[in-house]
């Protein structure tokens, strides 16, 4: 056997995953086709629960480069509809702004993930106990062989393929969509803040889209006076797919969507213009399983969806949270037999509604007097904080609640707040090992005699905050409570449900 897992492409989603093998003791082989990293513009930024996330792993203080817990914005939007969340206090809509390719730069050297690139895998065979891999690198094809192979390499992926996997779903060819990285010019552009003035529209804030009669606007900057900027219509046809697009095309675009001539130019200074068109349609596609034995999928690989409302990399890289620790627990062999089963039946669901709100947004963004009057409806709802909170709660994932068959607190299933914590820490802090914790917040000597025979896996912490939720909380290490109260007997309970059966105890 050459590896314990084999990750089949190095974008977010296979990074995060190897950053949190590595954190459990596994060491993977990553495996690229490309032989260096995208240098086009992909993904501009992360949105939701996944921020919050990252900050768990530390990851959010490597990108920002400030040691201060991230924030959740208070304006964001649904189907380019404004959603003001002022009023709602704590809610998890992050917002993490970061091109995707310094996003893989730090999961790459986060943990020392180690990336083989150029080596593009051909073909795939399963066996009773191991996966062969078909490879093809820069030295010639070669055979490697894992107890398990991941698939994070996207929408077409070959290991979802070459896994009898089906991908069932939809595509929506009514719409064009082109994109471009551009200069725009001043005094349109504000290039201190981001803002475009555009005539007849008023003053517009990055990362923002905006629906007009005739088409959707969307743009975003992230170097001065450098901007990410898409086009979408409908109504268009006889067009096909092209990243050789012209900027007169894109220009083009511009002046039929917003009804001016917005002044751009191409980058100078080797900066990729990255001009293309997309006319073969967005789909909505979701793997119909997750795992076929011993392979599974992450990210793209399992489910594709609209970009709109950035949902992609939150559900993405929450998929390999969720799944790194499982797949460890299994190699390092005290797994209990359907732990990796729960990580489609976790996350699958996740992925359904993800599907379903970007299709909403998708729906809301369509040409026509009755889109339009509908938004104007969804406009007067969205005044209400229940429906802004519900909205907000859907887009970032905070109403993902993991079914854990244990106790009724309501905090059971759901995220686990970063509280502050004695001794001048917090949950994100002790978060950053990867590993489960046992918060006990009461002193419970009885729940951590309980708790003791599950160290060599299992972190116990005595500590106080403010507000204690429960007497003691279990966390796993995907940041969800897998138990929260007071009952030793359940504890236990959910100690061998996610940790499996005790094996002595160690010096941690």
């Amino acid at each position: 056997m050459d590896t314990d897992v084999a990750i089949v492409g190095a974008g977010p989603n296979g990074l995060m995953l190897a950053n949190e093998l590595l954190l459990a003791g596994v060491r993977p082989i990553v495996l690229e086709a490309l032989p260096e990293r995208a240098a086009l513009p992909k993904a501009n930024g992360l949105v939701g629960r996944v921020v919050q996330a990252l900050d768990y792993r530390g990851l959010h203080e490597a990108i920002t480069g400030a040691p201060v817990p991230p924030k959740p914005t208070p304006f964001f939007q649904f189907g380019a509809l404004p959603l003001d969340m002022a009023g709602l206090g704590d809610h998890a809509l992050f917002i993490l702004p970061v091109p995707q390719r310094r996003l893989e730069e730090v999961l790459e050297n986060h943990a020392g993930v180690a990336v083989r690139r150029g080596h593009q895998v051909k073909d795939l065979t399963r066996h009773g106990d191991h996966v062969a891999l078909d490879v093809s690198g820069p030295d010639g094809d070669y055979e490697l062989t894992a107890r398990y192979v991941v698939g994070a390499d996207g929408g077409h992926s070959l290991v979802r393929k070459r896994a009898g996997i089906g991908f069932p779903g939809i595509t929506d060819a009514g719409f064009i969509h082109r994109t471009g990285q551009v200069v725009i010019h001043e005094p349109v552009a504000d290039h201190t803040t981001g803002q475009l003035d555009i005539p007849g529209m008023g003053v517009l804030w990055p990362g923002t889209f905006h629906r007009t009669e005739h088409g959707v606007f969307a743009f975003g900057m992230f170097q001065p006076g450098i901007y990410r900027i898409a086009m979408i219509e409908w109504g268009q046809s006889g067009l096909t797919d092209t990243d050789e697009m012209t900027l007169d095309e894109l220009r083009d675009a511009a002046q039929r969507v917003l009804g001016i001539d917005l002044p751009m130019s191409e980058p100078q200074d080797g900066q990729p213009s990255a001009l293309n068109r997309r006319a073969e349609g967005t789909n909505s596609r979701l793997a119909d399983r997750y795992r076929e034995g011993r392979v599974l999928l992450v990210g793209d690989a399992a489910h594709v969806q609209s970009g709109v409302g950035g949902p992609s990399l939150n559900l993405g890289l929450q998929d390999a949270i969720n799944l790194g620790w499982k797949l460890a627990a299994d190699i390092n062999g005290w797994a209990p037999p359907d732990l990796l089963d729960t990580y489609e039946s976790e996350r699958r669901p996740v992925g359904q509604r993800v599907i379903m709100h970007s299709r909403a947004q998708t729906a809301l963004l369509a040409e026509g007097p009755n889109t339009t009057a509908l938004r104007e409806v969804m406009i007067e709802l969205l005044q209400d904080d229940t429906a802004v909170r519900r909205i907000s709660d859907l887009m970032s994932g905070a109403d993902t609640v993991y079914d854990m068959g244990t106790s009724t607190h309501p905090l059971t299933g759901r995220w686990m707040p970063d509280l502050p914590l004695s001794d001048n820490t917090t949950v994100a802090a002790l978060s950053r090992t990867g590993r489960p914790l046992l918060l006990d917040f009461t002193d419970r000597s009885d729940l951590r005699a309980t708790a003791t025979p599950w160290t060599d896996r299992v972190d116990i912490h005595t500590t106080t905050t403010p507000t204690p939720p429960a007497d003691a909380v279990l966390v796993r290490p995907d940041g969800y409570v897998a138990w929260a109260g007071g009952a030793p007997e359940e504890l236990a309970e959910s100690l061998r449900r996610w940790f499996g059966d005790p094996r002595g105890v160690s010096d941690r």
